[in-house]
């Protein structure tokens, strides 16, 4: 069935959260508490980080916050709860609220693991389209609280569980597949491919298989000129990040090592894998990583890392560009930079 019908706790149509917004009050600021550091490795990273800047702590509580994505229309953030099956509001002056549940399983039989949606995007128009883990599809959210699946097999077979996506400026999206919805992840019975893939789903709706050598697929992102397209990596054996060539007709060509975190991956005291990541208009990337979000300039040097000392899920630029917000495990965090980020 390609629609399946959902309760949305929150406002019900994009407009009218856009016209209250534009008529709402300024709010006067709030003092959030930090999280973590900074750590200062290159000093090209002062540019991009100002002195002062510090990791708010916005809100926690979440079993595992994923996937965020800024709303412009309504001037907030969507964020993932995987576990939870929720997709949580963050609004300033606000806080959080639940805005969708279910996000990624509608299933009737109640089930653990991580059901719930992972990744979220808005598409050319603004409207959600979510990588649901427990129903194994991409989805978009309708105006009338539908969800729309977008695509949920790869050659008449399942995919594992659609974990993060992105959308080329042709409109075709780009996505990861790894098997973290699959109770028994890769022994799961249920799973039916038989790797974890990357996959582009075009405009017109076919679904092409764009690399199956990685282990863990997980974050991606373009470059700003869409040459390249970054992939993490999320295995404690091959933690690290891949740059593929992106060949005229949009598949992909020889991918290379970008940067190699195994060795910080194996440190205990370093929570978190590679995981989802960003990218500014200057090309640096914000990559979640083991212990915080790295930095790295556009020729993979790593500059520095916003320190949370948490396990990172992912990062989304947010309010004029400058803001990068971050799920850092039970917290959703922010920073406000001197650098704007792609699409912005």
């Amino acid at each position: 069935m390609n629609a399946i019908r959902l309760q949305i706790i929150a406002l019900s149509a994009w407009t009218a959260i856009g016209l209250m917004c534009r008529d709402a009050p300024a709010e006067e600021k709030k003092e959030y508490p930090s999280l973590g550091t900074i750590e200062r490795k290159d000093p090209r990273l002062d540019r991009l980080v100002p002195s002062e800047a510090k990791i708010e702590r916005l809100a926690d509580g979440y079993d595992w916050s994923e996937g965020p994505v800024w709303d412009r229309q309504g001037r907030f953030l969507l964020f993932s709860d995987v576990p939870q099956n929720i997709v949580y509001r963050w609004k300033e002056g606000e806080g959080a609220s639940v805005f969708l549940k279910p996000s990624g399983y509608t299933g009737s039989v109640p089930r653990g693991g991580e059901p719930g949606s992972n990744g979220l995007t808005m598409d050319a128009q603004g409207r959600l389209v979510l990588c649901q883990h427990g129903d194994r599809c991409i989805a978009r959210l309708e105006p009338d609280g539908k969800f729309k699946v977008l695509a949920d097999r790869y050659e008449g077979k399942r995919f594992n569980s659609p974990n993060d996506a992105v959308f080329k400026s042709n409109g075709d999206l780009y996505f990861t597949d790894p098997p973290y919805g699959l109770l028994g992840k890769n022994d799961d019975p249920k799973k039916e491919l038989g790797f974890n893939g990357v996959f582009r789903l075009s405009k017109d709706g076919k679904v092409t298989l764009l690399t199956d050598k990685m282990t863990y697929p997980n974050g991606i992102a373009f470059s700003p000129d869409e040459k390249t397209l970054y992939v993490a990596n999320s295995d404690p054996d091959q933690a690290l990040w891949m740059a593929y060539d992106v060949k005229q007709d949009g598949t992909l060509g020889q991918g290379k090592v970008f940067f190699d975190a195994t060795s910080l991956a194996k440190n205990k005291a370093l929570k978190g894998l590679p995981d989802g990541l960003k990218v500014d208009q200057a090309g640096n990337l914000f990559a979640t990583a083991p212990g915080g979000v790295f930095i790295f300039s556009p020729d993979g040097t790593h500059l520095g890392t916003l320190a949370t000392g948490e396990a990172n899920g992912n990062c989304a630029w947010g309010d004029d560009g400058s803001t990068l917000y971050v799920n850092a495990d039970m917290y959703l965090a922010r920073i406000r930079l001197t650098t704007k980020g792609l699409g912005f």
